[in-house]
C-alpha cells in the first residue's frame, strides 16, 4: 500500500503506540510520527480514553518520546464535553466515569450534580458499583440525556483486553429504555472534527488503530482509510471474520515507516 498521499495520519494509543492506563507502556511509533512530521504531514492521536485529561495524555507521550501538541490529541472525554457546551450550554451531568472525563467536563463549565442532572455521561468506570448504575439509571428515566463517551466493548489493557464503557452504556440503555448519544469511535463524530482540525478530506486520510468494531467501524462510516495493527485487540483470525476489512495489516506501528 503506498502511502505517499495521504496527508492525515490518525492513531490511536491504546493497543498501538502505548499499553497500559496507569503506567502506560510504549509499543512503537517514535520513529513513524517523526517521520510523517518532518515530511509535512500531519499525525494526530484519535483516543476513547476517557479516564485521563489530553494534557496528562500529552504528558505521557512526550515521556516516551512523541512530539504532539495538545491539539493533536482528541480524546472521547474533550469531545463529549464540546457536544454537551454545543447542545445544552453549560449544564449538570451525573457521572459514570473516573477522574479524567470529569475535569474534562468541568474544565468546558459544566458542573457534576447528582440530584438535579441535564445528562448522565458515561465513560470507562472501573470502581462501578451498583448504587452508581441504578441512580444514573433512573436520572435517565427522570429524563436526563444519556451521553456515551464511546461504545467500545473492550479496550488493550495491563493484560490483555479488558471490559470498557461500552456494556456499562448498554445496561443504562437497557434499563432506562433510552437510547445512548454517543460521541466517540466509532461514532463517526470523532473523525469529523478530527478531519476539520487537520483541514483534510476523508480520501485524505487514514486511521492507524486495533480495534475493527472501534477504529475501523468509525473510520468506515466517515469514509476514512484504515490500518489495523496487531500489538492490540485483533488478531488474523478475528480479521478473517470480520466483514469489515482493514486496508492494510501490519504487525506493529512502526512497520509503517517502510510504506511512508
Amino acid at each position: 500500500m503506498n502511502l505517499s498521499k495521504i496527508r492525515a495520519f490518525f492513531f490511536d494509543l491504546d493497543g498501538v503506540l502505548s499499553v497500559g492506563k496507569e503506567n502506560p507502556r510504549y509499543l512503537g511509533g517514535r520513529d513513524v510520527v517523526a517521520k510523517i512530521k518532518s515530511l509535512g504531514r500531519k499525525a494526530f492521536v484519535l483516543t476513547n480514553d476517557s479516564t485521563h485529561t489530553r494534557e496528562e495524555l500529552c504528558g505521557n507521550l512526550s515521556n516516551m518520546g512523541f512530539d504532539f501538541s495538545i491539539d493533536e490529541i482528541l480524546t472521547s472525554s474533550h469531545l463529549t464535553a464540546l457536544y454537551l457546551t454545543q447542545r445544552l450550554g453549560k449544564s449538570n451531568f451525573f457521572l459514570v466515569g473516573e477522574r479524567g472525563l470529569s475535569l474534562e467536563l468541568e474544565a468546558a463549565g459544566h458542573q457534576l450534580d447528582e440530584d438535579r442532572p441535564d445528562a448522565v455521561v458515561v465513560g470507562l468506570d472501573r470502581h462501578l458499583s451498583y448504587d452508581k448504575l441504578d441512580r444514573a439509571m433512573r436520572s435517565v428515566r427522570d429524563g436526563a440525556i444519556l451521553v456515551g463517551s464511546y461504545g467500545g466493548a473492550v479496550y488493550m489493557g495491563d493484560h490483555g483486553p479488558a471490559l470498557s464503557a461500552g456494556p456499562i452504556i448498554r445496561a443504562l440503555e437497557y434499563g432506562s429504555g433510552k437510547r445512548a448519544i454517543m460521541i466517540g469511535k466509532p461514532s463517526p463524530r470523532m473523525f469529523r472534527l478530527a478531519l476539520k482540525r487537520a483541514n483534510e478530506k476523508p480520501g485524505n486520510a487514514i486511521m492507524v488503530g486495533d480495534q475493527i468494531e472501534t477504529d475501523l467501524v468509525g473510520a468506515h462510516r466517515a469514509g476514512v482509510r484504515t490500518i489495523l495493527v496487531l500489538t492490540g485487540v485483533e488478531t488474523r483470525d478475528s480479521i478473517e471474520r470480520s466483514r469489515i476489512k482493514p486496508d492494510l495489516v501490519v504487525d506493529r506501528v512502526d512497520d509503517l515507516a517502510r510504506f511512508l
